[in-house]
């Protein structure tokens, strides 16, 4: 979610930025700087929106419980704690949603707060708020009221070190209030950032245009190869209305395939996009989830044991924020008794546990936005041979520094117009020249006439998530989580549970759209209506399953179903070698028995490269010499595990460095393959040498590409690890910087000091169970991490275990703002207290809040 880093960089090069940093880090201001902004965590507070006193316990680390009488007063006070701890991640992220990050930042923010209007995710919240059931709507707004309670009477330097050093180039900047629409944005966000099938329909798209034939791009999108690696839930059918577990004879939907033009057109868009700010953390190929759940029969306690671990784009902090809400009686006038994560700038727990059931989330990954051509004349788009007026709107972009900004924002049929923004100005150029005819036939010539670029997405559409949220916070039972389920419409997730009584289960929601014509892998002609989405998939026909024989659901963002289900939910799922890898240690793990929370911690540290298994024999027969051959015989005895101790993973991974250029180099210098596509391309390439990938600028044949990739592979680490090759270590390599999501990359090593972290070093490597992913055209440091880990046991909730990447405080240099940050790069837990007594007796701070 960084802010663009040339952007940020020019901002803050000022010698003024300069010498206030200067001033932080050297003078004696600094502590007091610093510290002022240091939530009071002990002693009584005054919060007048509450209706009776609120306790908030904070352990060793920090992580806070709240206990309250009323839900209204239990989410006015996580607000409040939410606010203390993490505010301007909280106000950052709403600039963001908003698009108004030119009022913290300047007018280098214009052409992305466009883009971000043009979308217009907070429109879409402020309809969503009417949806929402009652109790929802009264949660959000006491959640509101306890962050401006705590907001009431402070400068921003009292609330966060980084209003500091915004004061120096933008000292006019005031902290607005919290509303309930600011959370519900932070959804749509959240949805942007795990909409990850839109990126391989731009991939596809540039692809094309940059001169590969179809069969080419097809060929590095292969099928999902169920045999290898199994789906969530296979033998997957509907029959009269309902999802149901019994093979049959039905085929998929057939896929059809816009016109080329469309395809060469979206490719100018993929830039302009990928420049909007992540709040889940910068943008990756490799983002992606574990979670798993067994069930009683195989565990040591009889009752189901469950894991989550989200990949996400590594910040500072985390995302992520550790609580407890309790109600100090739990009934139906106040029925929470959570523990989780949250999200700081947003009501309630999103993956945890209450006393009854425990729920986790992986990225399900449906296809649920497509991108469409229109063929504009003056202020219509032309549908099925007829114009149909535009929808206009006007917004002003407000700038730190300077003149506000006025843009128009049209929208068609199929939503706003993503060409229209300063951003877009590459794909109006085509546009203008588009050679296609009226009905969407590829020309020889260029055609008159205007062409833009629309998006149909499922979060532009009001929904009811936040009442999920909810719903499965207080949730006693499968049937009440499949209610739940039914509201949590984006993004959609594969969600596992399990409860107390011993059921486990699998359930995938959301709104998932069903198409005409197209399968929503290419840009669509938007002039044809037969390519409009037509409706959404039924929830009950969604896959679900409940205490399924082998007593053990997987998710790890691989294929939901085989390819007998009806519908098609996408194309573009990870190809599955972490959920193989789980499924093979648990496999191994119940055939002992007895299963434990250490034993799933274990698996979910496990540091297998299972793309390596394919490769790894050919190298071994690669004529090389010298170092690299010295370096090649580490791999003879290698068991594929990249812990960051080893010296065969730290080669593997250079040799599969520099060897993807020289198969790909039809992409250019980063191919831009996530590993688990990468994996199955190269697994099946190696067996075929005679392959046309294989003949490139720089290599002519499979050996000779082997060999030269081991050759630079060796060359590189002698020169950044030295010429021992025994003495080669992966996590000399791999390590984690965490940066702080808006001046974490500002240019300036002062500021950057303030406020980053690390390098940590790691094991495990991209598309391994320990997903701490990295981007081998940029280098080996990490970039995507397990962004928390969690086992819940639903026998001895007390003895759950969990981590946070960085820390629960978002202030800089408070002890609980990197203190998780080793233990996590060392695979270390921490108890994850639920009962009043474990969090009582844990307690290092206690807070009472009265009204």
């Amino acid at each position: 979610m960084s802010v663009a880093l040339p952007r940020l960089r020019r901002w803050l090069l000022g010698v003024l930025a300069a010498l206030v940093a200067v001033v932080l880090v050297a003078a004696g201001l600094a502590v007091w700087t610093v510290r002022r902004s240091f939530p009071d965590v002990s002693g009584e507070l005054t919060l007048p929106a509450l209706g009776a006193p609120v306790t908030v316990y904070r352990d060793g680390n920090g992580i806070t419980h709240l206990y309250a009488d009323t839900p209204e007063d239990l989410f006015t006070a996580q607000g409040y704690v939410h606010a203390q701890d993490r505010f301007w991640a909280m106000d950052f992220n709403r600039h963001v949603t908003a698009g108004r990050l030119a009022e913290l930042f300047g007018a280098d923010q214009v052409p992305t707060d466009a883009y971000l209007r043009t979308m217009g995710w907070r429109r879409v919240a402020e309809a969503e708020y009417d949806l929402l059931a009652d109790d929802t709507r009264r949660y959000l707004d006491a959640y509101a009221d306890g962050v401006n309670a705590y907001l009431d009477g402070k400068s921003g330097a009292e609330v966060s070190l980084e209003y500091a050093v915004l004061a120096a180039t933008n000292g006019d900047y005031e902290i607005e209030p919290w509303s309930a629409v600011d959370s519900l944005a932070w959804l749509k966000a959240m949805a942007w950032d795990l909409a990850g099938n839109m990126h391989d329909e731009i991939a596809r798209a540039s692809l094309l245009a940059d001169g590969l034939t179809r069969r080419q791009v097809e060929d590095l999108y292969p099928a999902y190869p169920e045999q290898q690696h199994e789906p969530i839930v296979s033998g997957a059918r509907v029959r009269d209305g309902a999802f149901v577990l019994d093979p049959g004879d039905e085929g998929g939907e057939a896929s059809e395939e816009a016109p080329d033009a469309a395809v060469r057109a979206v490719s100018a868009l993929r830039a302009p996009l990928d420049a909007i700010p992540r709040t889940l953390g910068p943008a990756s190929r490799d983002l992606g989830s574990n979670s798993w759940v067994v069930s009683g029969e195989h565990t040591a306690s009889g009752l189901p044991l469950l894991a989550n671990d989200p990949h996400l784009g590594s910040s500072m902090p985390s995302v992520w924020y550790q609580m407890g809400l309790h109600c100090t009686t739990v009934d139906a006038a106040c029925p929470f008794d959570v523990t989780g994560f949250t999200f700081p700038g947003l009501t309630g727990v999103v993956i945890g546990a209450n006393d009854t059931i425990a729920w986790g989330f992986t990225n399900l990954g449906p296809d649920v936005v497509d991108l469409y051509l229109e063929r504009i004349e003056g202020d219509a788009a032309i549908v099925d041979g007829e114009p149909e007026p535009l929808q206009t709107r006007t917004e002003t972009i407000r700038v730190a520094g300077g003149e506000d900004v006025e843009i128009t924002v049209r929208s068609s049929r199929h939503g706003p117009l993503l060409s229209d923004p300063e951003l877009g100005a590459q794909l109006r150029d085509f546009g203008a020249n588009a050679p296609v005819t009226a009905d969407g036939d590829p020309a020889d010539t260029a055609q008159e006439g205007d062409y833009a670029v629309a998006i149909s997405w499922t979060a532009l559409t009001p929904g009811r998530t936040a009442d999920a949220i909810f719903l499965l916070n207080r949730a006693r039972d499968f049937e009440e989580f499949r209610e739940a389920a039914s509201t949590f419409e984006v993004p959609a997730q594969n969600l596992v549970y399990a409860d107390t009584a011993g059921t486990i289960g699998y359930q995938a929601p959301g709104r998932i759209p069903v198409r005409g014509k197209g399968d929503g892998r290419w840009p669509a002609p938007g002039w044809d209506s037969d390519y409009d989405w037509k409706d959404y998939l039924p929830f009950e026909e969604l896959p679900t399953v409940r205490n399924p024989d082998s007593g053990v659901i997987v998710t790890a963002n691989q294929a939901v179903v085989d390819s007998g289900y009806p519908h098609l939910l996408t194309a573009d799922w990870d190809y599955g070698y972490r959920s193989q890898r789980i499924n093979t240690l648990l496999e191994a793990a119940l055939a002992e028995g007895g299963l434990t929370v250490e034993d799933m911690v274990d698996i979910q540290l496990d540091n297998e490269n299972s793309g390596a298994r394919a490769l790894v024999p050919h190298l071994l027969e690669a004529d090389v010499d010298g170092t690299a051959a010295r370096a090649r015989d580490l791999l003879a005895d290698w068991d594929f595990q990249q812990d960051a101790d080893s010296a065969a993973a730290a080669f593997y991974n250079a040799t599969y460095r520099h060897l993807l250029p020289l198969v790909f180099d039809e992409l250019g210098k980063n191919p831009g393959i996530g590993a688990s596509r990468a994996w199955l391309l190269l697994a099946g390439l190696v067996e075929d040498p005679d392959s046309e990938w294989w003949r490139g600028e720089e290599a002519d044949s499979r050996d000779e590409a082997l060999r030269l990739a081991m050759e630079r592979a060796a060359e590189e680490l002698t020169e950044l690890l030295g010429d021992d090759v025994a003495a080669w270590r992966w996590g000399d390599l791999h390590t984690l910087t965490a940066r702080n999501a808006s001046f974490g990359e500002s240019g300036i090593a002062a500021v950057e000091w303030l406020f980053n972290r690390g390098p940590v070093a790691s094991g495990g490597g991209s598309s391994v169970v320990n997903a701490t992913g990295w981007d081998p055209a940029q280098g080996y440091e990490i970039t995507t991490v397990p962004s928390m880990r969690m086992v819940v046991d639903l026998a001895e909730p007390d003895g759950s275990r969990w981590i946070n990447l960085t820390g629960n405080s978002g202030h800089a240099f408070h002890p609980h703002y990197d203190d998780q940050l080793e233990m996590w790069a060392a695979g270390k837990t921490l108890p994850m207290r639920m009962s009043r007594d474990a969090v009582e007796e844990a307690a290092e701070h206690t807070l009472v809040l009265r009204p």
